[in-house]
C-alpha cells in the first residue's frame, strides 16, 4: 500500500495488548518496549549478486516499511492514561550512501518517510543507539522484547543495541513472549490486511485464469506463429504454446508481474499427470505427456497437437498449478487443476474425481462460520471422499468402517487448510498451538485424518483460511492400502495414472459465515469451456 494507509500503529498497539495477556504479574505493570531488525538485502553466495529482497513479515506488521537495514524500537506505557502519550514508535532507516546511488535505488529521506510510515518518529540507524540509551535512562525499568535471538529465521539485532540492555541491571529482555503474541495478533485480519488479501488474489485469479485461455486459445488453433518466428526470431507472447509446465508457470509469473506484483507468495506448483499427486512438486520442467509415435513425427517439428501437425496429440491429463502472488507482503493461495488434451476437457473418470472434490470444497465452505472447529471440515471432507468412492466403485463396504479405517488417508492426506495472511502458511504458532485445549474429544474418524493439519482451532471473524481438499493416486501412498479389504484394487488400476486433484480458494471468515476471497470460477462447465477455447 502507499503513503500512510498501512496502520501500522495499529498492529503495534494490538501486540502490545496481546503481550499483556500472557505476561506474568511481575512484569505487565513495567514499561514494554520491543525492539526488532528489520531484513536485509540477500546476496547469492560468495558474490555482490543481489537476490530479490522481501522484508521479514513480522517487521513489516508492526512498521509497513520494506527498506532494508531498518529498524523499530517502540514504546507502551501501560500506566498512562493518555493514549496519545501511551504508545511511541521509532522507525530507524539506513541514511543515503552516495557511493551507493549508482548501483541501487536509494532509502527515502527522513522527511520522504514520514509520507510513508505510520510511526510516531523517524530517524536514521546511526541514532539508534542514543535512542536506546536515553530509553534506558528514562524508563529503568522497562522489558525489552525480541524476536528469537539466535535463531536464523529472523533478522539478527547488532550485538551492540542488545548489549547495552543485558548487561543493565534494572532491564529486562526476553524473546519468550513476542512472537506467540504476534502470531496471535496476526491470526485476526484488519479491514486494511484484507484489501491487500483480496488484491493479491484479483491478480493471482486472473493469472490462473490466463493460463486457462491460453490452453483454450491453442486449441481453437487461434496461436498463430509469424514468419521466422522461432527461427529467424524469438516467439513473441502472443505467439506462446503451453507444452511445458515451465511454460504454464512462465504465462503464470508474467500474468502476475505485469500488474505490479513483485513477489511470489511461494514457489509456484506447475504439476501434469502423475506429477500432480505431489504436493509440493515444484520441479516444472517436464513436458506435457504426448500420446504414443506413430509414423513421421519426425515431421511434426515440435508443432503442438493443434498445429500443422495434427497426428501429434497430448494425452487426456490433468494439469494442477498451485500458485499466488504477493500484494505488500500479503498472500494469495489458488489452486487449479484443468484437462490438458482431449479437446481441452476432462475425460469421464478425470470428471468424477474432479467433481468430487469440488463436492468437498463446496460443501466445506458452507460450514465455515465463527465457533466451527477446523478438525470438524477435515472430517467432513473425508466423510464426503468416503461416500464418493463409494458410488464411483472404488471403495467397497460399510461406510462407517471404512471412515474409521483411515485409508481415505492414502488418497487425501494432507489438511483442508490453513491460516494464510503474510505468509502462506502463517502464524504456526497461533494456528496450531502447542498446549490446546479446544480439540474436539469426540470426533469420528481416523487419528491419520489430523495428522498434517496446519489449523486446529474454532473459526473467529477475521481469520483468513485456505480451503483446499484434494484427490491424488500417489504411488507411495497407495502402497498403505495394498491390501485393503475396502479397496476394489482393480478399478483403482484404472486412476493410477491420473496423478491429482486439488482445488484451492481463500476465504475471510464474516460474523455469520464466509466469504470467498478468490475470483477464479472452478466449476465444470465453465472450466472446459475456457480450456477448450469456446468461451
Amino acid at each position: 500500500m502507499s503513503g500512510l494507509t498501512y496502520f501500522a500503529r495499529s498492529h503495534v498497539q494490538r501486540t502490545f495488548e496481546q503481550l499483556m495477556n500472557v505476561l506474568p504479574s511481575q512484569l505487565k505493570e513495567k514499561p514494554q518496549v520491543i525492539l526488532l531488525a528489520g531484513g536485509n538485502t540477500p546476496f547469492r553466495n560468495d558474490t555482490d549478486r543481489e537476490l530479490p529482497f522481501r522484508q521479514e513479515s513480522n517487521f513489516y506488521y508492526l512498521t509497513g516499511c520494506s527498506v532494508p537495514g531498518s529498524f523499530l524500537l517502540a514504546l507502551y506505557q501501560p500506566e498512562q492514561t493518555n493514549s496519545s502519550t501511551r504508545l511511541s514508535v521509532r522507525l530507524s532507516i539506513p541514511e543515503v550512501e552516495a557511493a551507493d546511488l549508482m548501483w541501487s535505488v536509494p532509502p527515502p529521506t527522513i522527511e520522504e518517510a514520514k509520507h510513508l510510515f505510520d510511526v510516531t518518529d523517524i530517524s536514521y540507524s546511526s541514532e539508534l543507539q542514543g535512542a536506546i540509551t536515553l530509553l534506558l535512562q528514562s524508563h529503568p525499568e522497562a522489558v525489552f522484547h525480541t524476536l528469537p535471538r539466535n535463531s536464523p529465521q529472523f533478522p539478527t539485532l547488532p550485538e551492540e543495541y542488545m548489549s547495552t540492555i543485558v548487561t543493565s541491571e534494572t532491564h529486562t529482555a526476553t524473546d519468550a513472549y513476542l512472537l506467540s503474541s504476534l502470531h496471535k495478533t496476526r491470526l485476526i485480519k484488519d479491514e486494511n490486511e484484507i484489501t491487500m488479501l483480496r488484491h493479491a488474489n484479483d491478480i493471482s485469479s486472473r493469472a490462473h485464469e490466463t493460463v486457462m485461455r491460453v490452453l483454450g486459445n491453442a486449441v481453437q488453433g487461434k496461436i498463430a506463429q509469424g514468419e521466422g518466428a522461432g527461427i529467424d526470431r524469438p516467439l513473441l507472447p502472443g505467439e506462446w504454446l503451453i507444452e511445458k509446465e515451465a511454460e504454464a508457470e512462465a504465462i503464470f509469473v508474467a500474468s502476475c508481474r505485469r500488474e505490479g506484483a513483485v513477489h511470489q507468495a511461494y514457489l509456484p506448483i506447475v504439476a501434469a499427470s502423475r506429477r500432480a499427486a505431489t504436493l509440493h512438486y515444484c520441479c516444472n520442467d517436464r513436458e506435457f505427456t504426448w500420446g504414443p509415435v506413430k509414423p513421421h513425427d519426425h515431421l511434426n517439428h515440435g508443432a503442438l497437437a493443434h498445429g500443422p501437425a495434427p497426428e501429434k496429440q497430448l494425452e487426456p491429463q490433468l494439469l494442477l498449478i498451485d500458485a499466488g502472488c504477493e500484494w505488500d507482503c500479503y498472500s494469495a493461495d489458488i489452486t487449479r487443476t484443468m484437462p490438458v488434451g482431449n479437446g481441452g476437457r476432462f475425460t469421464e473418470k478425470g470428471k468424477q474425481i474432479y467433481s468430487l472434490v469440488l463436492e468437498m470444497q463446496q460443501k466445506s465452505m458452507k460450514s465455515l462460520r465463527p465457533g466451527v472447529h477446523w478438525d470438524t471440515i477435515q472430517l467432513l471432507c473425508h466423510q464426503i471422499l468416503v461416500e464418493g468412492f463409494l458410488n464411483i466403485g472404488l471403495f467397497k463396504g460399510p461406510k462407517d468402517e471404512i471412515l474409521r479405517s483411515g485409508i481415505s488417508s492414502a488418497f487425501f492426506p494432507h489438511g483442508v487448510g490453513h491460516s494464510l495472511g503474510m505468509d502462506v502458511h502463517d502464524v504456526p504458532s497461533a494456528s496450531k498451538p502447542t498446549n490446546n485445549t479446544t480439540i474436539p474429544q469426540d470426533k469420528a474418524g481416523h487419528p491419520s485424518f489430523y495428522t498434517y493439519l496446519r489449523l486446529r482451532l474454532p473459526l473467529a471473524e477475521g481469520m483468513v483460511v485456505t480451503v483446499e481438499p484434494g484427490i491424488y493416486f500417489h504411488e507411495h501412498l497407495l502402497k498403505a492400502v495394498e491390501e485393503s479389504e475396502y479397496v476394489n484394487h482393480d478399478l483403482l488400476k484404472e486412476y493410477r495414472g491420473m496423478g491429482g486433484v486439488r482445488i484451492e480458494d481463500d476465504i475471510l471468515i464474516t460474523s455469520d459465515g464466509c466469504e470467498n476471497l478468490t475470483k477464479v470460477r472452478s466449476d465444470v462447465e465453465w472450466l472446459e469451456s475456457v480450456c477448450s477455447g469456446e468461451i
